[in-house]
């Protein structure tokens, strides 16, 4: 295995992780026979390469000429034929860097990125990257080698947190790029104006892609669990203020949970997958436990 994709996932992750698939819920456009409904109607004409014929596979696409000239079976693939294409939009602004444990929520995003990477390839789909802060950092279009994923991976490894944050926009020019309809995975603390944000996903939707929302927050910024008065920097700014966590708790959880509401009700009316990634999880089970909801399939 690539050293890239061995430095997030131990080989039991990747046995445990590999019998599972992520599918999209609506329609996408790729350019490999996969497992996911195309938009389009019957084959293109134009010839792409042969691969092995496997189990399940439609008989009518068996190259009979091949199989006489090799005694094996192999099957034509065109261009037209789909497989899914999923996007890994992930955050790197200076926030992400934070982590009230020895994970920063950065880090937690990269090893879900790693799974949900190493899940789409093992079913022989293709993975993307879009790497952004206040910018377009970093983007790969999608492959579906493990070559392409530990190249991938090794882009995450190569840039840490370090800039400020404007994530609409990032977002926006991502959904431009993408021409082909895909699953998009955005991960994000989303710590910019929600209305903005909302728009950008928005933006999403109206180019019909699929779309899942990873929240990714350390525990302490939803409760504000400190025992002891602090001095609170901002990660990008540099302000600081002074604060009694203990006194402030009560309202601050009041006002973060309506934060966390505004993105919650948004993704349910675009038909948004939301799903709050706290870091104090294992990255195992959290992409675990969301695979095997009823809403996606597990082989």
């Amino acid at each position: 295995m690539a050293e890239g994709i061995a430095e997030f996932l131990t080989p039991a992750e990747r046995h445990r992780l590999g019998r599972l698939a992520l599918l999209s819920r609506y329609v996408v456009e790729g350019n490999l026979v996969g497992a996911h409904r195309s938009p389009r109607r019957g084959a293109s004409s134009e010839f792409a390469d042969h691969r092995m014929y496997l189990q399940g596979d439609d008989p009518k696409h068996i190259d009979w000429k091949v199989l006489g000239r090799t005694d094996r079976y192999y099957v034509r693939r065109y261009e037209d034929e789909t497989n899914l294409r999923v996007y890994l939009a992930l955050d790197r602004s200076a926030s992400m860097a934070y982590g009230s444990s020895d994970r920063s929520k950065y880090d937690f995003a990269c090893h879900v990125a790693a799974a949900l990477g190493y899940v789409v390839v093992k079913a022989r789909d293709s993975v993307g990257l879009f790497l952004y802060s206040d910018k377009i950092d970093a983007r790969m279009t999608a492959g579906n080698s493990f070559l392409h994923l530990n190249n991938l991976l090794k882009q995450l490894r190569q840039r840490e947190p370090a800039a400020t944050t404007r994530i609409a926009d990032a977002l926006h020019e991502i959904a431009e790029s993408i021409r082909k309809r895909a699953l998009i995975v955005v991960l994000s603390d989303l710590f910019e104006d929600p209305e903005q944000i909302n728009l950008a996903l928005a933006h999403f939707r109206k180019q019909r892609h699929d779309v899942i929302l990873c929240h990714v927050l350390d525990p302490m910024e939803i409760d504000l669990a400190f025992a002891k008065g602090a001095r609170f920097e901002d990660m990008e700014t540099g302000e600081t203020l002074a604060a009694d966590p203990r006194a402030l708790a009560p309202e601050y959880q009041k006002v973060f949970g309506a934060f966390i509401e505004q993105y919650r009700e948004t993704c349910s009316a675009l038909h948004i997958d939301y799903r709050i990634a706290r870091t104090d999880q294992e990255v195992e089970t959290f992409v675990r436990a969301y695979l095997e909801e009823g809403c996606w399939l597990s082989k």
